[in-house]
Parts: structure tokens; C-alpha cells; sequence
């Protein structure tokens, strides 16, 4: 394992996504109220958390990729 924040950082920003998309492909999945109400909800904080992601992963590369 590494004590990297940065990594750590990234990792949690990737699963924060993940997270988001799983509760938003089950309410599609389920339909009902809760997909209604919250399914255009969920996927508009899906798309702001994966751009964090994908900026903080080009972080990543950017200061890690120099050594250091």
C-alpha cells in the first residue's frame, strides 16, 4: 500500500462516482418514485464528481509523473 494522499485522494474521488452511478443505476433498474424524483438528480452530481475525478487523476500523473 502507499502513503500517498494524493492517491488516496484519486481513489476516493473514482469511488465517489462509482458510488453515484450504482444508487442511480438501481433506482433506473427499479423505477417507481425514487427514480423520478432523483434519477436526473443523481446523474448531474455523477457527471460534476467524475470530472473531479478526471482532473484530480491528470493531477495524479502531472505530479507524479515527474518524480515527484
Amino acid at each position: 500500500m502507499t502513503n500517498d494522499p494524493l492517491f488516496w485522494i484519486v481513489t476516493a474521488s473514482c469511488l465517489l462516482v462509482l458510488v453515484i452511478l450504482m444508487i442511480g443505476v438501481i433506482g433506473f433498474s427499479r423505477g417507481g418514485e425514487f427514480n423520478r424524483k432523483y434519477s436526473n438528480k443523481l446523474m448531474r452530481y455523477r457527471i460534476y464528481s467524475q470530472a473531479v475525478a478526471v482532473v484530480m487523476i491528470l493531477i495524479y500523473i502531472l505530479v507524479r509523473g515527474r518524480g515527484g
